[in-house]
């Protein structure tokens, strides 16, 4: 099958679905929509996946360009005759190539798409609505992206819902030392520094906890446009030097740092499946996540980690007290949470369903013509 993956950027989620896609019978060619995210993949484009250089992927994507980068698009399609485009976000990339007029096309949502773009704007709820229904398949990595989808004009038997998972093999079981009750407690983020994902929300819950208790310190890991206002939350409280900030790293140096926290947290007010939160229960790390709906699909509060209202400071310092109060517990939960990565985040057997997946997009749309 001649397939075209069209994507926002290069993000490591690109990479891990090209890396796939390479070990795949299929010919893969990488369409990318522009150039400059923050979180762009250091690795190369994995081999046997051909990179296309066309009107777009130069520069941050901007709506005036969207008549010749539909042109072109469609210049790509004639050219390279493919038999299915899998394309996502869903207002840009999967506009774009619904407006070329192909088909089949697999739309796949990013999870802020629909959590959140899509209420940017009447125009943005528009190419939602119209790119939704005209796609011939859906595809996304959370129930509440699927039921966002449907509400949306997605027809409900043409969804597919899967985890993108991890590879469980590269995130190992973190080893508890016995002594774990005597020892201090490490707290740990790696979400982007950006409203959507709470993470001052956490500096606050921080400050908070560290105020009454010396055995705490807190890791941030990444960076983002909140940057000045977490040091000024840590710095006001006089608290900067018990929180850490090793910058960016790349996905081989990650599992050095789960395995370093004792708890994992994720204060995001928007997500699909979170990645990096199922990197941590691969991991074997309890985590302590918002209870929005994507995350409750993951964590069950008590059993491998617990939850928090999203968005409340208070409520989450009074959860972090209350795991430092029963955290010889922690191993006990460390091993539940790798059960479930176990059972639901293993990459290599989640990403059969989006090959599978593809085989049903053709069926579908020669049902539909």
């Amino acid at each position: 099958m001649r397939i075209i993956y069209f994507s926002l950027d290069y993000t490591p989620h690109d990479q891990r679905f090209l890396a796939a896609l390479s070990a795949s019978e299929h010919q893969v060619y990488y369409v990318r929509l522009q150039r400059g995210s923050r979180q762009t993949e250091d690795r190369p484009v994995p081999e046997n996946i051909e990179m296309v250089q066309w009107a777009g992927g130069k520069k941050p994507f901007e709506w005036r360009d969207l008549p010749r980068l539909v042109f072109d698009f469609w210049r790509l399609i004639r050219q390279l005759k493919p038999d299915l485009i899998h394309a996502g976000p869903i207002q840009t990339c999967a506009f774009i190539a619904v407006l070329s007029g192909f088909r089949p096309i697999l739309t796949m949502s990013w999870g802020f798409d629909l959590m959140k773009d899509v209420r940017r704007s009447k125009w943005w709820e528009f190419a939602t609505r119209f790119t939704l229904k005209r796609s011939t398949f859906f595809t996304s990595d959370a129930n509440i992206t699927r039921e966002m989808a449907v509400k949306y004009g997605m027809n409900p038997d043409k969804t597919v819902v899967f985890p993108w998972g991890v590879d469980l093999e590269h995130f190992t079981p973190k080893k508890w030392e016995i002594s774990q009750p005597e020892r201090g407690l490490t707290l740990f983020c790696n979400r982007s520094w950006e409203a959507n994902y709470g993470v001052d929300v956490l500096a606050k819950a921080f400050v908070t906890v560290a105020r009454q208790r010396e055995d705490v310190s807190l890791m941030l890991l990444g960076g983002g446009s909140q940057g000045p206002l977490l040091r000024q939350i840590f710095a006001s409280a006089g608290l900067l030097d018990r929180v850490t900030f090793p910058g960016h790293m790349p996905n081989r140096e990650l599992p050095r740092f789960y395995h370093m926290a004792d708890l994992y947290i994720s204060p995001s007010h928007v997500d699909g499946s979170s990645v990096s939160l199922m990197e941590a229960l691969a991991c074997g790390l309890p985590c302590l996540v918002s209870d929005i709906p994507a995350n409750k699909e993951w964590v069950q509060d008590g059993y491998n980690g617990w939850l928090f209202a999203d968005g409340d400071a208070l409520a989450l310092a009074a959860k972090i007290s209350a795991v430092i109060e029963t955290r010889a517990t922690l191993p006990q939960i460390g091993q539940n949470a790798r059960m479930c990565a176990e059972e639901k985040a293993n990459w290599p057997k989640n990403v059969q369903i989006l090959l599978k997946t593809y085989q049903r997009t053709l069926e579908q749309c020669q049902k539909d013509c």
